[in-house]
């Protein structure tokens, strides 16, 4: 499975806008950080390919247009809020080119919140939507061929879907992993987590606290994403511990998926 950051910035993006710090005026395309997303590129057992989207981020036409993607066999939601659902409509160009409705999994919440902010793209007489097909989420399932295990962890007052794919792991959005859960993440060989700031924030882990997951979890190695405008990332690629390295926008990792 070959794993593409789209987006490994927060909500806001990096640069942020009104900001003139020196991240956000750096000449390192790796601190130009838009909306956290993944894209993931697997062939299952049968030779089909796959290509599936983890989040429809706001960012994501440009995302699209940077990696050439060419069409999406389905979408996994980590939750709804608006930096990690407002790119839905983009998927129409795909259901245009390709005349089949795309697949979206996620939790019960999050495809509730997707029918109530894009109602249009469920009525059956309207021309020029999304089609879209709704897949409520509460255990592990399969795409095309591979086995996606949907792990619940906490954003803030939020429980939201982190994904395990065969020896690969994603958490973003994320401030606290309930045991039960670290147990379904626990030795992963690549762990991409979330890691907002310096200091504690309610709904995000802090680098000290990403940190220390990584360890809980006894992580291979490992990636920070869904980060600010408050890391610069030469200098903290400099202090993280061996095997912990800083994502960027464009990185491409190789992974192991689970075939079904």
């Amino acid at each position: 499975m070959r794993v593409t950051f789209l987006g490994t910035g927060t909500s806001v993006g990096v640069p942020v806008l009104t900001c003139d710090c020196p991240v956000c005026g750096s000449s390192d395309e790796r601190n130009r950080r838009l909306r956290a997303g993944l894209l993931l590129d697997w062939t299952n057992g049968d030779g089909e390919s796959s290509r599936v989207l983890v989040d429809t981020t706001t960012d994501l036409r440009q995302q699209a247009l940077r990696v050439g993607l060419d069409r999406v066999d389905g979408v996994l939601y980590t939750h709804h809020h608006a930096d990690h659902v407002l790119g839905l409509d983009e998927l129409r160009i795909f259901n245009f080119v390709h005349r089949v409705s795309i697949p979206l999994y996620g939790r019960s919440e999050t495809m509730d919140a997707i029918r109530h902010t894009f109602a249009y793209a469920f009525d059956a007489n309207a021309r020029g939507v999304p089609r879209i097909d709704i897949h409520v989420t509460d255990g592990p399932f399969d795409v095309r061929g591979v086995r996606v295990i949907p792990v619940p962890v906490q954003h803030h007052r939020l429980t939201i879907s982190a994904y395990r794919i065969g020896n690969f792991a994603y958490i973003t959005d994320c401030n606290a992993i309930p045991e039960s859960s670290a147990a379904m993440l626990r030795g992963v060989e690549i762990l991409v987590i979330d890691a907002l700031r310096r200091t504690p924030h309610p709904a995000h882990f802090s680098l000290a606290q990403a940190l220390s997951e990584i360890e809980r979890l006894e992580a291979g190695t490992a990636y920070l994403t869904h980060l600010s405008h408050e890391f610069e990332h030469g200098e903290l690629e400099k202090e993280l511990p061996e095997g912990v390295h800083v994502a960027y926008d464009g990185l491409v990792l190789e992974a192991d998926e689970a075939t079904v």
